[in-house]
């Protein structure tokens, strides 16, 4: 498809658009895309190149929408780089599945069942949202990613294709070069170093308070499989990793003056790649709209001092849905601290043993399958009473059964109606798994004493604590970003 044949956005949002192009605005990093009719390029809206004329201008919401009209990514701003849009409808759930490597090793089919629809209708639904299809969608992803590969590591070309989903190298060449009009070759921009590790950047959009964060996850960081580090440009954060058979660790650190965090990781996670990022990418938060957040959470008068002390706080995500259930649960009625201590004996009694470049980094997270064959006695061994192991078995009981696979037409009531099936777990252990793990946005464990201690002292005047009544009626002002506000609260407490 022609650019001109392309049916452009509605004209309000046309000129809108416009205005945050010419002014360069981040906010809307990765929400929309740009087409330049003249050069036949797409950039990101903070593109450092000269501001094209408005008629020159068409827009997209997603690269493959940019792509599939004909439009190559730009060199300078690369488009892949763009955080994600945080959009909750089915399209863009749909979109991220796909972004984040669904069909890769899945079938259409497949995919569709995940997301509870025929083939003919997630096709339909992306058509009317983004005008692409699922295939044209899931190539461009592929390309974009194998131009960051390129540009950011010096693998092989082989590990490139197949770690973006290419089944084969052929493919992988012909269609970057039908697509970009060069070949993989010239776009080569890193060099081999003797660090065998790989090194891929992503961004966000400011601001981001990296240090809160650092400080929120090295509280509760479990001993043996994550860390947080001290290095000479800041705290970092370190952790083994286990998926589809392949094993390694990883490292993330924090580029402020490039608004991107940078990941490390251990080559033998090549292979999963594409899945990884998009884990990095939850655990993070990366894909937060802060100022828009924030706009609408500082109309409440008991959230704007801790606002202005953290702007760009963001809810800690969690890398693995199974591991973060696991931890809530043993940390019901007890201290942070105490829920850390029985964490790290898990994982140090159950999990296997691997070598990291981490000391403290030793083992990797015992898997679900083997929680469930384990007795209640050898769980409760690690200083937990019997309700709460057989609590852990039925939580990874759950996981096997992929109740943590968040379906792309779930609500926030009915993720929370199905984990709160689960003996053991009520409304707190849900709210908390459904805001870090599930990244629902507007999850709030209203139960928790500490949200109640601190929405008391911010209040005028000021109380001891609220009930969780009181908190419950509070918190619909700050609907759909509550988790956020928790955050805010729970950052007031230090």
């Amino acid at each position: 498809m022609s650019p001109d044949k392309h049916v452009p956005t509605p004209a309000q949002h046309q000129q809108h658009y416009y205005r945050a192009l010419a002014a360069r605005d981040n906010r809307f990093d990765g929400v929309f895309f740009t087409g330049v009719k003249t050069t036949g390029i797409y950039c990101r809206p903070i593109c450092g190149v000269k501001t094209p004329r408005e008629t020159s201008c068409i827009f997209f919401t997603t690269a493959a929408a940019a792509e599939a009209a004909g439009f190559r990514p730009c060199l300078r701003c690369r488009p892949e780089l763009a955080p994600y849009a945080i959009q909750q409808n089915l399209a863009h759930a749909i979109w991220r599945k796909i972004a984040n490597g669904a069909l890769n090793e899945s079938s259409i089919e497949t995919l569709a069942q995940q997301v509870g629809l025929s083939s003919r209708q997630m096709r339909r639904v992306l058509l009317q949202e983004f005008g692409v299809s699922p295939v044209e969608m899931a190539q461009t992803q592929r390309l974009l990613f194998a131009k960051k590969l390129l540009q950011e590591t010096a693998l092989s070309m082989a590990d490139i294709a197949f770690a973006a989903g290419f089944g084969s190298v052929r493919r992988f060449n012909a269609l970057f070069s039908e697509r970009y009009h060069m070949t993989p070759g010239e776009v080569r921009r890193a060099t081999p170093s003797a660090d065998e590790s790989l090194t891929l950047r992503l961004a966000y959009r400011p601001p981001y308070e990296w240090d809160a964060l650092m400080h929120y996850l090295r509280g509760r960081a479990m001993p043996g499989l994550e860390a947080i580090i001290a290095e000479k440009s800041g705290m970092a954060y370190v952790r083994s990793v286990s998926m589809d058979g392949k094993s390694g660790w990883l490292k993330v650190s924090h580029l402020p003056e490039k608004n991107q965090i940078c990941l490390q990781v251990a080559p033998e996670l090549t292979p999963v790649l594409m899945p990884l990022l998009a884990k990095i990418r939850q655990q993070f938060d990366l894909e937060a709209h802060p100022q828009t957040i924030h706009s609408h959470l500082q109309e409440d008068p008991m959230l704007v001092s801790q606002i202005q002390k953290t702007p760009g706080l963001r809810v800690p995500g969690a890398f693995d849905s199974f591991e973060l259930a696991i931890r809530a649960v043993l940390g019901q009625q007890v201290s942070v601290a105490g829920a850390t201590t029985v964490a790290g004996r898990l994982v140090q009694r159950f999990g296997v043993a691997v070598t990291t470049p981490f000391a403290a980094v030793t083992h990797h997270f015992p898997t679900p399958l083997l929680l469930t064959q384990l007795s209640i006695d050898q769980l409760a061994s690690i200083g937990i009473p019997g309700a709460r192991a057989a609590t852990l078995q039925n939580v990874a009981q759950f996981a096997l059964d992929g109740g943590f696979e968040n379906a792309a037409d779930r609500s926030l009531e009915q993720a929370i109606t199905q984990m709160k099936q689960i003996r053991g777990v009520g409304e707190w252990t849900a709210q908390y798994i459904a805001m870090r793990a599930l990244r629902f946005s507007d999850a709030f464990p209203a139960g928790d004493l500490g949200l109640q201690k601190a929405a008391a002292q911010a209040s005028e005047p000021a109380e001891i604590r609220w009930s969780e009544k009181q908190l419950l009626e509070r918190s619909a002002l700050w609907s759909p970003w509550r988790a956020y506000a928790a955050l805010l609260l729970w950052q007031s407490l230090k």
